[in-house]
C-alpha cells in the first residue's frame, strides 16, 4: 500500500474514531433528565422536523414502527409528545411534541453545548479555526 494511501485509511480510521468518542461524550452530557437516547432523537426529530405520523418518524429515525410505537408511547406517558387525528386519514395519527418535550430538546441541547463550549474555552484561536473549517467539511461529508 502506498503512502498516501495508507495516510488516507488512517485518517478516515482517527477521523470515525474522534467522531465517535465526541459523539459520546456529547451523549453523556444530559441535562439530568430520564429521558432514554432513543426517546431523546425521536423527540429531537419531532422538534426540528414538525409534527409527523408514527410511520414517517419511524422512517427518519431509521427504525422499525413497532419500535417507535414504544418509544412514542413512553413519550406521550412522560407528556414530552401528544397525538392528534390526522386531518385526511382517520387510520393515523399525527404526533408533535409537546411544550414540555419542545423545552427538553431545549435542555439538553443546552447542557452538550454548554460542556462543548468549555472544552473550546480551552483552545486557542488557531485551533477552533481549524475546527471550524473542519465542522463545514463534516456537515458537507455528512449530507452526501
Amino acid at each position: 500500500m502506498s503512502d498516501i494511501a495508507e495516510r488516507e485509511r488512517t485518517l478516515a480510521s482517527r477521523l470515525r474514531l474522534a467522531v465517535v468518542r465526541l459523539n459520546r461524550r456529547l451523549r453523556a452530557q444530559s441535562s439530568g433528565s430520564k429521558i432514554t437516547l432513543s426517546q431523546l432523537s425521536a423527540l429531537s426529530c419531532l422538534y426540528k422536523g414538525g409534527a409527523m405520523t408514527p410511520g414517517e418518524l419511524a422512517a427518519r429515525e431509521g427504525v422499525q414502527p413497532p419500535s417507535m410505537t414504544r418509544v412514542i408511547a413512553a413519550l406521550e406517558e412522560a407528556g414530552l409528545v401528544a397525538r392528534r387525528a390526522h386531518p385526511t386519514d382517520g387510520r393515523q395519527a399525527i404526533v408533535e411534541p409537546t411544550e414540555a418535550g419542545r423545552a427538553r430538546v431545549e435542555e439538553e441541547v443546552s447542557a452538550r453545548e454548554r460542556w462543548l463550549d468549555q472544552q473550546l474555552a480551552g483552545l486557542d484561536d488557531e485551533e477552533r479555526a481549524v475546527l471550524y473549517r473542519a465542522a463545514e467539511i463534516i456537515d458537507r461529508l455528512a449530507s452526501r
